[in-house]
């Protein structure tokens, strides 16, 4: 790969805008001067990733990783640095020197994941001149897509091709172009048997795989032969670049639409996707033939909390993708279904349809789950008692699923007045699930076996007779500490981890945004934003002489009180009463680390007391006390682990 001129590296740096690199990869949303969204590095629920445009950086407090927009690209994407600038400069229009060849030298030098990549990179060019620029791929694969109505321009966008049908055609050309035989079959390019080598596409229109940045990470091909006994579609094997389960076919040309719809359509093929495409539908997906995934969920989520299902009228692969459904109320996401009409999907309605009629379709026909459940199920024997009491059941466990209370209870009353019973029977069975649920998730049977009486004896769950501490005070401590020793270095090492270093300030600000705790004493809150932003946007640690500069003059006195009582030990003290002390400073990194641990524990101590006072008080309506004592229980571990921590023993 040709080396970047310096100059040219400087004006991609200086061109790119980190915000809106990182905006095609995650859903940022305005936090102050920052953006704050979920981490793409870590499975989330609360935002930990900040984006500074002021300063053009990235922090992923969940992982500890940052950088610049080329950064996150070579953590994101797994490139190489020159990959991400080239990228980059592809991004802003920005004309680099042209990238040679690689030697067999040098693609040997690389690791296996760029190979895997670079090699598939070549495959999609060499499917896609196969089928342009051969006599077969023109009369075989381009007549195909043509015949289903594709474009040239869509054939070109969607980086569609043809493989030969001679048997090793791709892999004679990848051989004698230097590529390594072992990657060609790990990625499911080449195959061999009895000492013979063919290609595993062979006589197969091509469908490239994009990751979200537009990388090639494999192939879905397919046969077009009227034999059954052949498979209609090949997908490459697993990889260490392509998992099926964790990708999207056409994510990375929807994701724009997605964002500026805030609306995903997710489809089952891939032509479903390219016709929707060129018929101006473009923020559409497809789970590439399989059953929708949690990973898959995911990172829809990362760009819209709105997905909806397009059907075709296969009623069989409908009831069988319920839980795909399931799957989405889980994650959050507000979830509608479009049913296409008997005989019709997205692609062949796409095609008989303008642009204005298929997206007038799709807003007029949009269900929500359980009017589309229901429609389904009830076709089959509706006047069943037991059939309808079955899919009642199916769609209260549905309805469990959903985090939000809020729409939980929505769902409720729609239940009940759509099968007319009562909403107090729904409600109990919906109850029951997510007891049951809590109790998995918490590995307590203890919450599974609760009785939910109407009127809780206020007396068993009083709170405990330990009081929390004013939480004001362990404020007031971490201000004294980040005052007096912010600037400080500290240096730590974990076992079996190489050594770290960081500031007292950039510790404690990680620990609380982490855990997003907050000061409730106005005056503390104020220092420790200033505090925030110096360490995160500024890049300044400030000193205690800073605040004694400040125009506010609490603060001004504030600091000026911790500085007047600072005591120091008498000279004499050690060699006339044979006492070695030990001030807070001598082990830095353990006072900080305590002090913080304290302040949570404060925190946590708060939380679980006012739990306890509420369910005391008899007024949690049934749905709420179960979530107060699956949160008390969670609170009570965590206390339990920051005392541990701390080295205080609880007793009970």
């Amino acid at each position: 790969m040709s080396k970047i001129p310096p100059h040219i590296v400087d004006q991609i740096l200086q061109t790119a805008r980190i915000e809106e690199v990182i905006g095609e990869f995650v859903q940022l949303k305005r936090a102050g001067s920052n953006l704050k969204g979920l981490s793409p590095f870590t499975d989330e629920k609360t935002p930990s990733f900040v984006v500074s445009p002021a300063k053009q950086i990235f922090k992923c407090f969940s992982t500890g990783k940052g950088g610049n927009a080329a950064s996150f690209l070579m953590e994101k994407e797994h490139f190489s640095y020159p990959e991400a600038l080239r990228w980059l400069a592809k991004r802003y229009n920005i004309e680099v020197p042209e990238e040679r060849e690689a030697t067999a030298e040098e693609l040997a030098a690389l690791n296996e994941r760029e190979s895997f990549l670079i090699i598939n990179e070549f495959a999609k060019t060499a499917f896609s001149e196969m089928l342009l620029n051969s006599q077969e791929g023109k009369a075989i694969g381009l007549s195909y897509f043509e015949e289903r109505g594709f474009t040239h321009a869509t054939i070109d966008k969607f980086q569609l091709g043809y493989c030969l049908n001679t048997g090793s055609a791709f892999t004679d050309l990848a051989l004698d172009k230097g590529y390594n035989k072992d990657y060609l079959e790990a990625i499911g390019l080449t195959k061999s048997k009895d000492e013979r080598t063919f290609d595993f596409f062979k006589g197969r229109v091509m469908f490239p795989i994009h990751s979200v940045s537009g990388r090639v990470l494999g192939f879905g091909g397919r046969t077009l032969l009227s034999d059954k006994k052949v498979a209609k579609y090949f997908n490459s094997p697993e990889s260490i670049i392509y998992n099926k389960s964790e990708i999207l076919y056409g994510l990375y040309f929807a994701k724009g639409d997605i964002v500026k719809y805030n609306e995903c359509l997710l489809c089952e093929g891939y032509t479903d996707v390219i016709s929707m495409h060129q018929a101006g539908i473009q923020n559409v997906v497809s789970s590439s033939g399989t059953s929708l995934t949690k990973e898959q969920v995911k990172l829809v989520s990362r760009y819209t909390k709105n997905l909806t299902i397009l059907y075709d009228g296969d009623a069989a692969g409908i009831k069988a993708s319920f839980r795909g459904i399931d799957l989405i109320l889980e994650e959050g996401l507000n979830v509608k279904v479009v049913l296409f009409p008997d005989g019709e999907d997205p692609d062949s309605f796409s095609k008989s349809r303008s642009s204005a009629e298929l997206s007038a379709y799709i807003a007029s026909h949009k269900q929500d789950f359980i009017s589309f459940k229901a429609s389904i199920l009830l076709a089959d024997g509706g006047n069943d008692p037991i059939l309808r009491a079955g899919l009642i059941k199916d769609i209260v466990h549905s309805v469990s699923l959903i985090p939000d209370q809020i729409t939980r209870s929505v769902y409720v009353q729609q239940l009940a007045q759509q099968f007319d019973i009562s909403e107090s029977i729904v409600q109990s069975e919906l109850l029951n699930l997510r007891k049951s649920a809590m109790a998995k998730t918490y590995q307590d049977p203890a919450i599974g076996a609760i009785e939910l009486p109407k009127n809780p004896a206020p007396q068993s769950l009083e709170a405990s007779s330990e009081t929390a501490p004013d939480h004001t005070i362990f404020e007031g401590e971490l201000i004294r500490v980040l005052i007096k020793y912010g600037t400080r270095a500290l240096i730590w090492q974990e076992p079996g981890q190489p050594e770290t270093q960081t500031s007292v300030i950039e510790l404690i600000v990680h620990e609380l945004q982490k855990d997003e705790l907050f000061f409730e004493t106005p005056l503390y809150e104020e220092i420790y934003r200033i505090f925030e932003k110096g360490a995160l946007e500024e890049q300044t640690l400030y000193e205690s002489s800073y605040f004694l500069r400040h125009e506010n003059q609490q603060i001004v006195q504030f600091v000026a009180d911790i500085e007047a009582h600072e005591q120091e030990l008498s000279h004499n003290w050690v060699a006339r009463y044979k006492i070695q002390t030990k001030s807070e400073s001598d082990d830095l990194y353990q006072t900080v680390v305590q002090v913080i641990y304290r302040f949570k524990l404060a925190f946590v101590e708060q939380k679980i007391n006012k739990i306890r006072t509420e369910l005391a008080q008899d007024t949690l309506k049934e749905d709420d006390l179960l979530l107060a004592l699956g949160e008390l229980v969670s609170l009570e571990k965590v206390k339990m682990l920051l005392s541990e921590q701390i080295g205080i023993t609880l007793i009970r």
